[in-house]
């Protein structure tokens, strides 16, 4: 499904990237197959979907494993696999990842017209397994993608002194069958810096695969997802108690 030889060419600059370390893969499926997985997306108001609509995001998402079709089941089962598992490993040089195979924030994630979601550092550690979080796979399933529909993935520097995120660094259009992996433990800020603004009927679809590590000495507890507020939002209450909350539930 991937060969390990355009895995490894889209690696070797993995680490030295900045704000923190990612990589862009595009035709990441074989095309007929990016079209199956974008065929398979229930539509936008399927009872499938859970749903997130407050001030700092607005998507669906789904995990349910009973609800993929067959092309859909398929390539989470060999995203999680040991064989691609160890690809990713011999790629990034990273010792010991896991699979998550519960999918746990994983799985579909769709938006619509006015989509959105505030720069924010995954969790830490897996709410139900002794590991940490380690490497995020995003692929965008939207075909003939715009770039003025916006929905792109912002990568933003760490601003030590506000615990905050800084500047945007790199904007990544949401093209596709383009695939995104990133480290999630070097503060790593990212949301999407430009809200989705897709005509009717039109969405935002991605599919999500998270891998796990054994945790190092000192690392941060966090369960949950810590948001940020956008530039626009530094002084409104309702957001800021919106985030300490998602952060303590």
């Amino acid at each position: 499904m991937i060969e390990k030889k355009i895995l490894r060419s889209h690696f070797e600059n993995f680490e030295a990237q900045r704000p923190f370390s990612y990589a862009v893969i595009d035709n990441f499926f074989p095309a007929d197959l990016g079209n199956q997985l974008s065929s398979e997306f229930p539509d936008f108001n399927d009872p499938v979907w859970h749903e997130y609509k407050n001030q700092i995001e607005i998507k669906k998402v789904s995990n349910n494993w009973n609800t993929f079709p067959k092309a859909t089941y398929e390539v989470f089962s060999y995203l999680n696999s040991a064989p691609f598992l160890d690809m990713l490993m011999d790629v990034t040089g990273i010792p010991a990842l896991y699979p998550d195979n519960g999918l746990n924030g994983g799985g579909w994630h769709i938006h619509a017209n006015g989509g959105k979601l505030n720069p924010h550092l995954d969790y830490s550690m897996h709410p139900k397994l002794p590991y940490q979080r380690k490497i995020n796979i995003i692929v965008y399933l939207q075909t003939q993608w715009q770039s003025d529909w916006g929905g792109h993935l912002g990568l933003y520097e760490h601003d030590a002194s506000t615990n905050k995120p800084g500047r945007l660094v790199h904007e990544i259009e949401p093209l596709f069958n383009r695939a995104v992996f990133f480290d999630t433990t070097q503060n790593s800020w990212h949301g999407l810096c430009r809200e989705v603004t897709t005509p009717n009927g039109i969405c935002r679809k991605s599919m999500a695969v998270y891998y796990l590590t054994t945790p190092p000495k000192g690392v941060d507890p966090r369960g949950k997802a810590l948001f940020a507020p956008t530039d626009d939002q530094e002084s409104n209450q309702e957001v800021l108690d919106l985030i300490r909350k998602t952060k303590d539930e």
